[in-house]
């Protein structure tokens, strides 16, 4: 058994007014896991590094660009008994601007943005709802030791 990388999981929020609402994608119905909610994810590409792959995949799941990007102090996991192995996923999150119009694509055919207590209800997996945990104490300002490290590269 091998372990590997070759997926991403990123979170997006924005801010509206004291408030933190994530943005939650449902699977399309012709897709793996159809009518799940979930975050953006994708397939990091041979020569990308995974935070260039985090910010392509929102791209092409939102047509959102983003303000900030930060790596969460978390990583999401899974065996895959197909391959035989565990992947190992970067956590991320990125801020957007909550006027900006979400565009998805072919991938999911429903989004809504949601309050913490609602991504906590909708998320499938553990991994995924400790993330939003994580992301929501740390930009909500509540006691936190964590620190995220921010991504100033865009390219």
């Amino acid at each position: 058994m091998n372990v590997t990388s070759f997926l991403i999981e990123a979170h997006i929020f924005r801010r509206k007014e004291k408030n933190i609402e994530f943005l939650l994608l449902k699977r399309a119905e012709h897709e793996k896991y159809n009518g799940i909610w979930q975050m953006v994810t994708g397939s990091i590409d041979n020569d990308e590094k995974a935070y260039q792959t985090a910010i392509r995949e929102i791209k092409e799941e939102t047509n959102l660009a983003i303000d900030k990007l930060w790596v969460v102090p978390h990583v999401n996991s899974f065996y895959s008994p197909e391959r035989d192995m565990v992947c190992m996923v970067p956590v991320f999150v990125a801020e957007v601007d909550k006027n900006k119009e979400v565009k998805i694509s072919y991938e999911h055919d429903e989004y809504k943005w949601v309050d913490k207590e609602e991504a906590l209800k909708l998320l499938a997996w553990p991994g995924q709802r400790k993330a939003v945990q994580i992301i929501y104490e740390y930009f909500s300002q509540q006691t936190s030791l964590l620190e995220f490290i921010e991504i100033k590269e865009r390219s």
